[in-house]
């Protein structure tokens, strides 16, 4: 706490432009005006509470959804300044509530570093919000100001007194504005989690007043207990490594630590803000993990084999962390950054860094630099394996496979392709389709678990190459996601355990291997009818028990006859057409990547290697359980 807090004032907030096009435009501001906006408004809300941790004023903050789907973010940070700007001649708290990139964080002297820089500021949560209340606690008083669509509808009144500080904000988005208004606990929960992991000891609460959930997030180990989260239901191999260190003004912060499985968890942050797509900070990560380990391994001289990026962070978790003066966001959604200069700093960072640790620890780096050989020779038995496949035709995106049946549409965006469990039912589909966009591809048996197996062995399994083949992207290093074939693939399962089962397969191999696809929104999951009702020579179809319900208070339980479906192959042609495969009346959900480390961990536990986590997840969820069948 270097800076004085009686010195943030309303002199210290600048403004850049006015309000007039957030409502006209609000995609431009916060992303789009669906589910991805509406909870941007949020991260804009709580950024401010978190520049005030950066800053070294603020160690608790909660986020409450109420009932309505408003929402409120308290800090005990220092409180938006309250007194009168000298230029705008109004209180420095509206101005910051009304006016585009209004702030204390453009002229490095109240914030260093700061979030919110990448996003807008709270200015357009005001904007797009149909109230909002903002109540300050500082100079021993309460300040409060209320606000509808971005306009004050009162002043700034004093409504008490507080020995404490702070800044609470309640606002509930527009529908006018937003399509969609209900907040998801679990999209929420993933970014407050990821903000307690990178702030070490600010403790995060959310709370969802509409289900009566609460969840406490507070990690003293900071980015160490992140790589340790990532790790959790896994085999690590060692403690984590952890380094920090401050240059040209830039603070970088890394913990690493590798497991015994094959699948890399990278994930990188720039002042708090997940980049997602990468940048310059992971380049150099990269860059220097490579060229240490290579160099480390020729000291011990037992590799014949040059370790390539790709075999030094197999079964790698890391978390990388930087805070800098101006970041620079590139990529289709911003979160790429593009600052040339990070590169190179994080890589003189690492190279000593990790250099030093390999040196003083010198079990753990036989154990790192054997895992990286391993996997040199498993990528080396790959490529033969794949060769061997294509020569074979398997992978030969000319020679489509055999039990492919195609559709003529030649767009991708206009086809479909229906992965489905079984000849039988891979029979019905096939005569039931529209054959002008709907391909259908059978697959006999489950396919490999590919949690537990590197990708030699991928290759060398016949259904998960046709797989790839009729997909047409590749996998691994030659993935191209503008070679997809269909922008549709859809996994049609029995609703059985053994559907289940086929099904988590799948989506952890796309999960594991094509996850682009998912991120594109090209994977779904088909809804085929769970019963059949029968009556007055009448056919009804329900997807659940709650439908059924519903649909014998229209129709009347009497003279009913109900068949349950465990198959897909107990429907003909037409009836799987008529409730699975018509566009005009079929279900199907689209797989998305809201928390990408929530999936990992489930993917993890049912899929990995150890007993024990799988055992506890059955347990705690067993009660919801509504149909077994063994």
């Amino acid at each position: 706490m270097e800076a004085n807090p009686n010195e943030y004032g309303a002199k210290d907030i600048q403004v850049m432009e006015g309000l007039s096009a957030v409502r006209k435009r609000p995609s431009m501001y916060v992303g789009d005006t669906s589910l991805r906006g509406l909870h941007h408004l949020v991260y804009e809300v709580v950024d401010n509470s978190i520049d005030e941790a950066l800053a070294g004023f603020c160690n608790k903050i909660v986020v409450i959804i109420h009932r309505d789907n408003s929402v409120t973010v308290i800090d005990n940070g220092r409180g938006i300044p309250v007194d009168m700007h000298p230029k705008y001649n109004k209180p420095a708290l509206e101005i910051v509530m009304t006016m585009l990139h209004a702030g204390g964080k453009f002229d490095k002297k109240t914030y260093k570093v700061s979030g919110g820089l990448h996003g807008v500021g709270v200015s357009v949560v005001n904007a797009l919000s149909k109230e909002l209340v903002v109540d300050v606690r500082r100079n021993e008083k309460i300040y409060q100001q209320k606000y509808a669509r971005g306009k004050p509808v009162t002043g700034l009144n004093i409504v008490g007194d507080s020995n404490d500080t702070g800044t609470k904000v309640t606002f509930l988005p527009d529908n006018e504005i937003f399509t969609e208004t209900e907040y998801h606990f679990d999209t929420l929960s993933s970014r407050l989690r990821e903000l307690a992991f990178l702030n070490k000891g600010l403790q995060i609460t959310l709370i969802d007043e509409r289900q009566d959930k609460k969840q406490d997030f507070k990690y003293d180990g900071g980015v160490v207990s992140f790589v340790e989260f990532l790790n959790k239901n896994k085999t690590p191999l060692h403690k984590a490594i952890y380094f920090e260190k401050g240059k040209n003004g830039t603070s970088v912060e890394i913990a690493l630590q590798y497991n015994s499985g094959y699948q890399e968890n990278i994930f990188t942050f720039a002042n708090n803000i997940n980049t997602q797509e990468g940048g310059t900070h992971l380049i150099g990560f990269k860059t220097a993990l490579t060229r240490t380990l290579n160099g480390y391994a020729e000291k011990l001289r037992n590799n014949d084999l040059k370790l390539s990026s790709d075999d030094v962070r197999e079964g790698l978790a890391a978390v990388i962390s930087v805070k800098l003066q101006e970041p620079q966001f590139e990529g289709q959604t911003k979160t790429k950054l593009g600052n040339s200069e990070i590169k190179g700093i994080v890589e003189s960072i690492v190279n000593e860094n990790l250099g030093n640790f390999l040196e003083e620890n010198p079990s753990v780096s036989k154990l790192i630099i054997e895992k990286g050989i391993n996997a040199a020779k498993a990528r080396e038995a790959a490529a033969k394996a794949r060769e061997l496949t294509r020569r074979k035709g398997a992978l030969n995106s000319h020679s489509l496979p055999g039990k492919l049946a195609d559709c003529s549409e030649d767009d991708p965006a206009k086809t479909e392709l229906y992965i489905v469990e079984g000849d039988s039912a891979g029979g019905s589909a096939k005569q039931g389709r529209n054959r002008g966009f709907q391909a259908i591809l059978p697959l006999r048996g489950k396919i490999l678990n590919v949690e537990k197996a590197r990708l030699n062995k991928i290759f060398e399994n016949e259904e998960i190459t046709t797989m790839i083949t009729a997909i047409g992207t590749g996998i691994g290093d030659e993935f191209d996601i503008n070679k997809a074939r269909y922008h549709k693939i859809i996994i049609m399962t029995d609703a059985d355990v053994d559907g289940a089962h086929i099904r988590t397969l799948l989506l952890t191999f796309f999960y594991r291997h094509m996850v682009r696809l998912i991120e594109a929104g090209y994977i779904y999951i088909a809804q085929p009818p769970l019963f059949k009702v029968s009556k007055n020579k009448k056919t009804y179809y329900a997807y659940s028990d709650e439908e059924l319900e519903k649909l014998f208070n229209d129709v009347g339980r009497d003279n009913a006859s109900v068949q349950r479906y465990k198959g897909l192959g107990e429907m003909n042609p037409g009836q799987l057409w008529e409730t699975t495969m018509n566009p005009g009346g079929r279900t199907l959900l689209q797989v998305n990547l809201e928390d990408a480390v929530e999936a990992d961990k489930i993917f993890t536990i049912l899929m990995g290697d150890q007993v024990e986590p799988r055992r506890q997840f059955i347990q705690d969820h067993a009660k919801e359980v509504a149909n077994l069948d063994i």
